[in-house]
């Protein structure tokens, strides 16, 4: 699985909550992936892709 954040990010903390070892905020405070998910985020992961309120979080498996 290797997973991405597309442009549009609104910050609310969704995906760093759900998964802070792949997400985090980056300097402008929008959320970036710090490192891909291994087998045992890929739930974690795809929630937060799924929960996401803009839909900016990209999952391909």
């Amino acid at each position: 699985m290797k997973a991405k954040v597309i442009e549009g990010c609104i910050s609310c903390g969704l995906c760093v909550n759900t998964c802070p070892e792949v997400f985090q905020f980056n300097a402008e405070n929008v959320s970036e992936v710090i490192k891909q998910p291994d087998e045992a985020q890929e739930t974690a992961v795809r929630e937060a892709a799924d929960e996401c309120p803009v839909s900016v979080i990209v999952v391909e498996d």
